[in-house]
């Protein structure tokens, strides 16, 4: 079994920072992929970022402003967010990707955290 704790979410102003950190335990974190997707109200769950041996990805709207990593010794992800938008309000998630290519479709990551709150106000 695999738990993912995400933490980090608040209330931000435009143009300001926030950084997600998603805590692993259980099975072996540093042989996965890892993501992280956001879903806004009334809206479908979206990728956001995702990280595996070979690199990281990143969905178009958030390129040059987040920036996903990982420890493995602590068995931690993390989402660094800055030039926050108010469109990038939304529940945030981190989930492990149990193909290991980076995917950026939900339904190819198989545990998810409870998610955390970003809100950015304008």
């Amino acid at each position: 079994q695999v738990q993912l704790v995400e933490s980090g979410g608040g209330l931000v102003q435009a143009g300001g920072s926030l950084r997600l950190s998603c805590v692993a335990s259980g099975r072996t974190f540093s042989g996965y992929a890892m993501g992280w997707f956001r879903q806004a109200p009334g809206k479908e769950r979206e990728f956001v970022a995702a990280i595996n041996y070979s690199g990281t990805s990143y969905t178009d709207s958030v390129k040059g402003r987040f920036t996903i990593a990982r420890d493995n010794a602590k068995n931690t992800l993390y989402l660094q967010m800055n030039s926050l938008k108010p469109e990038d309000t939304a529940v945030y998630y981190c989930a492990r990707d149990r193909t290991g290519d980076r995917s950026e479709v939900a339904v190819q990551y198989d545990y998810w955290g409870q998610g955390t709150q970003v809100t950015v106000s304008s």
